[in-house]
């Protein structure tokens, strides 16, 4: 068919605007995010305005009963204001209490909402301590627990931040948020970009990519805009007077001093803020590199890196145990490698062999780690070094928390629970909320436990191998949980032994592991993220465990493969491979990095950033394929111990 031959447009069609999908996404999400906030700030408890105190009673800030009030410098709250914080924190049952200084800046104020969903921020037993870091009230019991010294001089907003995410920790539901209408948040501090990098890292929140998504978005709203007519001017200029419309309503609460300029300036103050913030992120980076260490940092290294040094002085193989030649769960000699990979985990030196079973379908480390390897390769991975990184971790597994916990419902109410190889209690902490009246209690080797203790997350922490707890602990709890543990261990069968031991009897055994016969096992192949070596000692499919389980008294009641689907596949793979192409340059198992080496690694890590991004989309739809057709990489298996 000839041009001239086509169809006249109809004239209603030839009229209408053509729709720019790329400014209608920017639009929604926009607005979604301008209504979230407003809605987020009309949520915030607001102190009652009493008048200001004078005579004695105004000089200084009282002590009242069993409360500190932490400012940062420059911040000088009136006794008014501490003592309606302390009434409406007994009031409310809270033990640390963020106020905001109705003067926040604007953009700190809309930062704030959009980390802090205030309706949900005191009962997210797990969700990370967040404040605007200029005043935090806080009970002394809790301060004593964290090791704070409230006699230290006024600490930076920055040291601010990073005290109030860590006290929430000593609080899970006991911390909220409050403006107080007459404190004001002092002097602006001087190099905002500087301040703002430290602040974000403060929260845990990566300054670098975080000014780069900022700048990325900036360039996306600035493209729309000039090509995309009218639609990319309505979703440039949403964002334009997004914060007059989120915090400028009358009678809100928070009052920026800032408003006006920070709406009328805010594509130039936004480009400004993320500039500042990308160069103070690699002017950190490189006076890092440059600028020698504080003796005490400097001595903390030297010692790391002389015990790796002669840890690795004889090399790994002495960390391996002579090759078995029979399978450890069924005593079959039928063994093929499944699997050979080096440590993805941390890049430390070494090769890892997991072999299958032909017989009973086990796989398991061979040879396998003795246990001083077990103690090299752990070493800096949950505590130390990668603390805080396996924290962070931890912390965001929320819903997998409550949704192990929940199995038990239908089945008991359990008085007592022992969560074997709890770490730092992440998941009796988040349980609390399935089971209120519950004794938690953990066991573990790391000194995480004691701090599980500290933080209140476990009422006992036992510290050491389960298997020494057996005739202690014997016949004491209701319920014992092994999640995500018996994989770890070097004799899975002696540990449900003690489980066992453990259990009253009609107590319950709740169990769950990574599935060895998951597809996505052989689809991406070394790069599975269960596999999980070095640490990963034994991956148990299903039967063999139920069969285990029935030998030792109990009946399996419940199992769940969709809904203990840990999504991550695609994610792992992409971090696994990043890590294989571009170890920590600041490893001390390691030699120091040239400076091609530490380009090398940043290209690497920068090239993965679109990788991350397409596996979080394909692992949300594995996801959804995992939970309907019940088919995950891990399953969950509930069984009781039988009476008699």
């Amino acid at each position: 068919m000839t041009r001239s031959a086509l169809p006249p447009l109809h004239p209603l069609s030839a009229s209408l605007p053509r729709v720019r999908w790329t400014s209608v996404v920017l639009l929604v999400a926009l607005g979604a995010g301008t209504v979230r906030a407003a809605r987020r700030l009309r949520a915030i408890p607001v102190l009652p305005m009493t008048p200001p105190m004078t005579g004695p009673a105004a000089v200084g800030v009282p002590r009242a009963a069993g409360w500190r009030l932490l400012t940062a410098r420059g911040v000088e709250p009136d006794a008014a204001t501490f003592l309606a914080a302390c009434a409406h924190a007994d009031r409310e049952g809270l033990e640390v209490l963020d106020l905001l200084p109705a003067d926040l800046a604007t953009e700190r104020a809309l930062g704030l909402l959009r980390l802090v969903d205030p309706a949900a921020y005191r009962h997210d037993r797990l969700g990370e301590g967040r404040g605007a870091g200029f005043a935090v009230l806080v009970s002394e019991e809790v301060l004593a627990r964290a090791g704070v010294d409230p006699a230290e001089p006024h600490p930076t907003p920055t040291e601010l931040l990073a005290l109030t995410r860590r006290l929430k920790e000593y609080a899970a539901d006991a911390t909220g948020l409050a403006v107080a209408p007459a404190l004001s948040c002092g002097p602006p501090p001087d190099a905002a970009g500087t301040a703002r990098a430290g602040e974000l890292r403060a929260q845990g929140l990566p300054a670098g990519p975080l000014a780069a998504a900022q700048l990325a978005g900036l360039a996306l709203l600035a493209g729309v805009a000039v090509r995309q007519g009218r639609w990319g001017a309505a979703a440039a200029g949403l964002y334009w007077i997004q914060p007059y419309l989120a915090l400028g309503r009358p009678g809100a609460p928070l009052r920026p001093a800032d408003l006006a300029l920070a709406t009328a300036a805010r594509p130039v103050r936004s480009l400004g803020a993320a500039l500042r913030t990308a160069a103070a992120t690699t002017r950190t980076r490189r006076d890092r590199d440059a600028t020698p260490a504080s003796g005490r940092e400097l001595a903390r290294a030297a010692v790391r890196a002389a015990t790796y040094r002669a840890d690795l002085a004889a090399g790994t193989d002495r960390f391996l145990e002579p090759r078995r030649l029979d399978c450890p769960w069924c005593g079959s000699q039928q063994l093929s490698v499944r699997v050979r990979v080096p440590d993805l985990l941390q890049a430390k030196p070494g090769r890892f062999t997991l072999e299958s079973c032909g017989d009973c379908g086990h796989v398991f480390q061979n040879p396998r780690l003795s246990p001083e390897g077990l103690e090299f390769y752990y070493r800096d991975f949950y505590d130390g070094r990668g603390g805080e990184g396996a924290a962070t971790v931890f912390g965001r597994l929320g819903a997998a928390y409550r949704g192990r916990a929940e199995m038990l419902r239908p089945h008991a109410d359990p008085a007592s629970w022992l969560d074997v190889g709890t770490g730092h209690g992440h998941f009796c902490n988040a349980a609390r909320d399935v089971w209120p009246d519950t004794r938690f209690d953990g066991l573990d080797m790391g000194d995480g436990v004691r701090e599980a203790e500290r933080r209140g997350w476990v009422e006992t922490g036992y510290q050491g191998q389960f298997p020494e707890f057996a005739v202690k602990l014997a016949g004491q709890y209701e319920v014992v949980s092994m999640y995500h543990y018996l994989e770890h261990t070097r004799d899975p069968l002696t540990e449900l032994d003690t489980a066992a031991a453990v259990l009253a009897p009609g107590g319950y055994l709740t169990i769950e592991l990574p599935d060895p016969q998951s597809r996505m096992a052989r689809l991406l192949g070394p790069a599975w993220l269960p596999w999980f070596q070095p640490q990963h000692q034994h991956l148990i499919p299903s039967g063999n465990l139920r069969e285990a389980l029935a030998d030792r008294g109990f009946t399996v009641i419940a199992e769940e493969h969709g809904p203990a689907h840990q999504g991550n596949d695609f994610f792992g793979a992409v971090a696994l491979t990043a890590t294989r192409l571009a170890p920590d340059p600041d490893r001390p198992w390691a030699a120091p990095a040239t400076p091609g080496r530490r380009a090398l690694g940043h290209a690497v890590r920068v090239a993965a950033l679109p990788c991350f991004a397409a596996a979080a989309v394909l692992d949300g739809l594995r996801t959804v394929v995992a939970r309907r057709t019940d088919g995950g990489n891990a399953y969950r298996m509930l069984a009781r111990k039988d009476e008699r």
